[in-house]
């Protein structure tokens, strides 16, 4: 059982399951719908996406945006709280240059959507 009084297992407790890390990767661009999310996120189901979004938006990392449309139009946002996980996706992708030898191949960029925090 991870130690919840830990930053560090805290913040791995909301980041590494399977596929979430990417989700606020893609949504580290700026908005984004359901069915774009599914295509930047090659492999993904429906259901793991809907329930990774679900949960983000839960753990105020991703705002859900409902338009009164017919059909509706929704659109997923990081909320401040998850571009301050930008940084860290920034740093993975540095390590995996550095360290594992990886090009960016089909690896987008995160463009910050808001100034970044300063380090206290």
């Amino acid at each position: 059982m991870p130690d919840e009084s830990c930053p560090v297992c805290a913040t791995a407790d909301i980041i590494c399951g399977k596929w979430t890390i990417l989700v606020i990767r893609d949504l580290a661009r700026g908005r984004s719908r359901f069915c774009e999310l599914e295509r930047s996120l090659a492999g993904i189901s429906p259901r793991t996406l809907s329930l990774r979004l679900r949960a983000l938006e839960e753990q105020g990392i991703v705002d859900r945006h409902t338009f009164p449309e017919v059909p509706p139009r929704v659109e997923y946002s990081l909320t401040s709280k998850g571009r301050a996980l930008v940084p860290l996706i920034d740093d993975m992708r540095a390590y995996g240059r550095e360290w594992l030898g990886v090009t960016e191949g089909d690896c987008r960029p995160a463009e910050r959507t808001a100034p970044a925090v300063a380090a206290a």
